[in-house]
């Protein structure tokens, strides 16, 4: 690591005591972004372990709707991001509005919504979801004739095949996801004959029928950690290889593509998380209303998992 680099971590590091400020970066991160992170993971887990530190200020490495989890969960913190402008595409592809209509549509169903969503969104959602727990969300609403599941379409593909549901769904996905395709994955089996293939439900249903385990970042993590198998594919954002790496040095991790970086999960550097330090910039704000509807669908979903 080059001096400056070592200077710009010193200074991070001192300006985060200074603010009482915790960071977090998403498992998508750049690796000199999760490197000065105090914890890396998913959107969600990231958000909970935030709410439960005494830090008074949340630097969220990650995309919007990220940061703004984490305030629903912690309106009395200030929470920044050092990129605002990074967004979610997917999450961008559904609106209150749009989910509104749909409902109105459906007026019988129950709404699940991906936790890859705005606040305003989740305020319109009975329960929110993650990729870890979609399954067993759907499956405690056996009850429920009419269920509207949104916004990723191949997300609920899959939940709709493990539950045996018909789900209600929206023709929203993840830009980055869908690069990986089943020749991908067939070409680095190829090459990795032993190695167990993970990729993440946002993935087409055909590269999911080619894995060993559809699973959430999360869930990737803890399989890589205690598998016996010394190879993994990795079929999700690149980003993710570099944590399984640093965490499980003994063994070995081939991203299933290459393309499938996500830009907006790469707009933060070290440098925005400094100046976001020095000038608590920029903050992420919700509604009073908004917060309290969206965590209600968030904690409807914790009381099932």
């Amino acid at each position: 690591m080059i001096k400056e680099d070592k200077q710009l971590i010193k200074r991070i590091k001192e300006l985060k005591k200074k603010r009482n400020a915790v960071i977090l970066a998403h498992n998508y991160q750049l690796p000199e972004v999760q490197d000065i992170a105090d914890f890396r993971g998913d959107s969600l887990e990231l958000s909970r372990i935030a709410a439960k530190t005494e830090a008074q200020v949340i630097v969220f490495c990650g995309v919007h709707f990220m940061a703004e989890t984490a305030k629903v969960l912690s309106p009395e913190k200030l929470v920044i991001m050092p990129d605002a402008s990074a967004s979610c595409p997917m999450a961008d592809m559904i609106n209150a509005d749009d989910l509104r209509k749909l409902k109105a549509k459906y007026p019988q169903a129950v709404s699940i919504g991906y936790v890859n969503t705005s606040a305003e969104v989740k305020a319109e959602l009975d329960y929110c979801c993650t990729s870890s727990n979609a399954v067993a969300v759907v499956n405690a609403l056996k009850d429920k004739k009419e269920i509207i599941f949104i916004p990723d379409k191949y997300l609920a593909e899959y939940v709709s095949k493990q539950t045996g549901r018909k789900l209600i769904t929206w023709n929203a996905f993840c830009p980055t996801h869908v690069k990986i395709l089943p020749e991908d994955v067939l070409r680095e089996k190829r090459f990795h004959a032993h190695a167990k293939v993970m990729v993440h439900p946002e993935c087409l249903s055909s590269v999911a029928a080619l894995a060993d385990a559809v699973i959430s970042t999360g869930q990737m993590s803890k399989l890589a950690k205690e598998s016996t198998a010394r190879e993994f594919i990795v079929g999700t954002e690149t980003g993710l290889v570099y944590r399984l790496k640093a965490d499980n040095p003994g063994k070995e991790f081939y991203a299933a593509s290459e393309r499938a970086v996500c830009p907006n999960m790469k707009r933060t550097t070290q440098e925005k998380v400094l100046w976001a330090l020095e000038e608590l910039k920029e903050e992420v704000r919700i509604s009073a209303d908004i917060r309290r509807k969206a965590k209600l669908a968030i904690d409807r979903m914790l009381e099932i998992v």
